[in-house]
């Protein structure tokens, strides 16, 4: 369940929602000096792909094969509806279903060689806008912001750990 800024929060999360509106705000006040639009999002309109489609190839280039079922966890999407984002892709030749060896029940996904040159240009764009973004921070302020992205990374992949509130319980 998403949370909303006016939802009512234990003194534990007040710091927590105090810096919620505070990033709302300033993403806000970003997106009004310029669009904050997904950087490929142009590409998916040049290539007439949906951005899930998009973000398939990028998380099949990047990363390789991958199952049906990893591939709707990293688009967020379901099985049923990786399952069309997946037709589409293939009757367009850009990927291949290729069954497990071991496993008759597990499909993975592979680029085809057109999938892997869509994948390129798709790449190269993402890049360009990651270098443009990164060019308006100074050495100091790009080290800062890794060092915060990295303390995500770590804690989301560590396993959770119960609130205080939920250990209550």
């Amino acid at each position: 369940m998403g949370y909303s800024v006016s939802r009512k929060f234990h003194k534990e999360d007040e710091d927590v929602t105090e810096d919620l509106e505070k990033l709302q705000n300033l993403l806000l006040a970003l997106g009004r000096r310029s669009s904050l639009r997904d950087p490929i999002a142009s590409m998916c309109e040049q290539l007439q792909f949906t951005p899930p489609q998009v973000h398939a190839i990028l998380w099949l280039g990047q990363d390789g094969p991958l199952t049906m079922g990893e591939l709707a966890r990293r688009l967020g999407v379901t099985e049923k509806t990786v399952t069309g984002v997946v037709d589409r892709l293939e009757r367009q030749g850009h990927l291949l279903r290729e069954r497990s060896a071991t496993d008759r029940r597990v499909v993975h996904c592979r680029l085809t060689e057109d999938g892997q040159s869509t994948w390129e240009r798709l790449n190269r764009v993402v890049v360009h806008g990651m270098h443009q973004f990164l060019g308006i921070l100074d050495v100091g302020d790009r080290k800062a912001l890794f060092r915060i992205l990295e303390k995500l990374v770590k804690r989301m992949s560590a396993p959770a750990t119960p609130t205080p509130r939920e250990r209550a319980g």
